[in-house]
């Protein structure tokens, strides 16, 4: 018998708390899939390629999950709360009925354990088919193949999960039966309601809100230009002005509120008291109202920019180069490279192979102002105003000793890419810019002025900078990154460097080596021959094991923490809605016996809630648009912000996407409303 009350009693609290219950599976599912990162196939791959920077993310995983399950106690201590407020009565009756303390305990920690071993047996299984899944098509994604990926399970992610999850329900647990073992029964059957909460004069409101949205709009402005990521000091400021506006901005939305309640029309059923319902809950709760929306504005924030970033770093560089050969020795002679591939017989194995010829003055011993380029400064000032300019014009004010490039192999270059050559006569030059340091903006000026054929002038002799900026990477990966360089003719190029410069071997591998297996599956088997030959190499691994890295990094992390602090904000705001309804169920019996019908409390609790969580999630959406806006600009390379307003385009559909997400809450929680108000329209029993 007391086992089946058991029973009965955890189905109807999973049944009645499926807000609780769903959030507390998402967590389970999120906990599993970032435990579990160090066995996925991306991972596994990575650390071959960035072992220091995986074996820095890898150590950051468990501080990660020691933060949120640190948050995730407040959430089920705060839900638990709520949940033993409800039963505070069924509690009590038990009691009365002449169950024991120690048994009643025991019931209570019974229940806890089943509805934790239900949430592990549906949450668990669920998450290691979604790591899988994840796995997979991360696998898929970047090129591993379906052939490379390995399924994997981690039974330690599996124990860690399940420890820290029934760790912090114990806690939870054990701290709430305390306070209702020393609860007498009288104030169990009796509900308790809240204290009055004094109104302050409605001038300080109005102020707050004005206040709050004054500091709101200074901490956007100095968010989206950019200064907080310069200075520590600005960011400070930038975060405290954000979360300061945002806590007075709810503080002084009592003052809208009486002002909507004041306009009021008469034929509208209940509207009065929807509003003075949603005033006395914003004025109980303003502050965790603000601290929600900070917490929906941080997942908006992490999950909008975590997506666009990994967009950027997984389209990555043009890929153009397979492999870059270079001689230990730095002789320019790269036959006994391909002599050595010959030997082994990996020449076949390549379509092209071609040398970079890369190098420096040589025509003089002194280093400073070789090189001079007035008419370009001169007309690069000339232009409107702008940090781009300005960047520009800091740059170039020290390319004054700058690399040359051979002409030939560049062509070379640009034929793997597929694409036209460059024609310069003995007296042009064209500049080049290594893609990291050039973005679309700072290439368009520039190109504006190449068209008008600046003068020039290096180590005392008149050259013509003509063409585009050629921004095309010289090796594989990052043996050679010019922020700026001179692509000269190879005869003026031999002059300059007086037959001293580096040669690289460049390589890109038969199209059709790849048929059969993924190109990075093809990459890793030649780098494995290519060991044994004892040749100085860099493959292609390296370039797109570091993107991957960055994409990994930003998207497993950002959407993690975007999950956890959406369901801790959502899971906070419902149940505090659910808490306050329950503490007005003496209203809601007024309006019942006064005639209002079922339907009617529920359209006017449904009116709340639309409210109660859309002040919240507008608040925090809007928030978001500038706080994606400064992380972007923040963190991403200046080669990544020219795809900034694209990256914005997919942010925004990434908020838009977790703003359904909201609508499912608010969903859940009017079911959850509707359900607890039907009970009210049974006739109260007196005990």
């Amino acid at each position: 018998m007391f086992f089946r009350l058991i029973s009965r009693n955890s189905k109807r609290n999973r049944k009645e708390n499926g807000l609780f219950f769903s959030s507390l599976l998402v967590s389970i599912i999120a906990f599993y899939i970032i435990l579990s990162l160090p066995n996925q196939d991306v991972m596994l791959f990575l650390a071959k390629m960035e072992s220091n920077a995986v074996d820095k993310l890898l150590m950051m995983i468990p501080v990660f999950f020691g933060i949120t399950l640190f948050i995730l106690f407040f959430l089920i201590y705060y839900a638990s709360k709520f949940q033993l407020e409800r039963r505070k009565h069924e509690l009590g009756v038990y009691l009365m009925m002449g169950m024991r303390r120690i048994k009643l305990f025991a019931m209570l920690l019974w229940e806890d354990f089943s509805n934790s071993a239900v949430s592990l047996l549906i949450g668990l299984p669920v998450a290691v088919m979604l790591s899988e899944l994840i796995s997979l098509i991360t696998a898929r994604m970047v090129g591993l193949g379906i052939v490379g990926h390995q399924i994997t399970f981690s039974p330690k992610a599996v124990l860690w999960t399940a420890t820290g999850f029934l760790l912090i329900k114990f806690m939870a647990f054990l701290i709430l039966s305390a306070k209702i073992s020393r609860e007498e029964i009288g104030s169990l059957l009796v509900d308790t309601p809240d204290g009055v909460k004094k109104q302050l004069p409605a001038f300080f409101y109005a102020f707050s809100l004005l206040a709050g949205i004054l500091c709101l709009t200074v901490a956007y402005a100095m968010a989206i230009h950019g200064e907080a990521w310069f200075d520590p000091m600005i960011m400070s400021l930038t975060v405290l002005l954000g979360i300061s506006g945002t806590i007075a901005l709810f503080w002084g939305l009592r003052f809208l509120i009486s002002a909507m309640v004041k306009s009021s029309k008469k034929d509208r059923q209940l509207h009065v008291f929807n509003f003075r319902q949603i005033q006395e809950t914003v004025v109980h709760r303003s502050g965790t109202l603000a601290i929600c929306s900070l917490l929906i504005l941080a997942a908006l924030c992490c999950f909008g920019a975590g997506v666009g970033i990994s967009r950027f770093y997984g389209e990555g560089n043009r890929h153009v180069l397979d492999y870059t050969f270079e001689s230990r020795e730095h002789d320019t002679d790269t036959a006994a490279i391909r002599q050595t591939l010959t030997d082994y017989r990996l020449d076949i194995c390549f379509s092209d192979l071609f040398e970079m010829k890369v190098g420096h003055v040589s025509t003089t011993r002194n280093s400073e102002y070789v090189f001079q380029m007035e008419a370009l400064m001169s007309a690069l000032q000339e232009m409107p105003s702008s940090q781009d300019r300005d960047v520009l014009l800091n740059n170039l004010s020290y390319a004054t000793y700058p690399y040359l490039i051979s002409l030939s192999s560049y062509n070379q270059l640009l034929t793997a890419a597929n694409l036209p050559k460059l024609e310069l006569a003995s007296d042009e030059a064209a500049i080049y810019i290594d893609n990291e340091a050039a973005t679309y903006e700072k290439t368009k000026l520039l190109n504006n002025i190449l068209k008008t054929r600046p003068e020039a002038w290096l180590d005392g002799k008149q050259l013509y900078l003509t063409g585009t900026v050629q921004t095309t990477n010289l090796v594989t990966d990052r043996s050679i990154t010019l922020s700026f360089a001179l692509i000269l003719p190879d005869e003026t190029f031999e002059y300059y460097t007086q037959d001293e410069y580096s040669v690289y071997l460049n390589g890109v591998l038969k199209k059709n080596a790849a048929e059969n297996a993924s190109l990075m599956s093809v990459i890793s088997d030649m780098n494995q021959k290519l060991d044994e030959t004892g040749l100085y190499y860099e493959s292609y691994l390296q370039n797109m094991g570091r993107q991957l890295f960055y994409m990994v990094a930003a998207s497993y992390i950002t959407i993690y923490l975007a999950i956890i602090f959406l369901i801790i904000a959502n899971t906070i705001i419902g149940v505090q809605f659910l808490i306050s309804q329950q503490s007005a169920s003496r209203r809601y019996r007024t309006l019942i016996h006064l005639g209002a019908g079922y339907s009617t409390l529920c359209r006017s609790a449904r009116k709340q809630i639309n409210w109660y969580f859309g002040v919240p999630v507008v608040v925090a959406a809007f928030s978001s648009l500038f706080g994606v806006w400064s992380l972007l600009t923040g963190i991403l390379p200046s080669s990544a912000k020219t795809n900034l307003s694209e990256m914005m385009m997919i942010s925004a559909a990434m908020i838009l996407m977790l703003c359904v997400v909201e609508y499912i809450y608010i969903a859940v929680v009017k079911r959850s409303s509707a359900h607890y108000l039907l009970t009210l329209m049974v006739p109260e029993r007196e005990e």
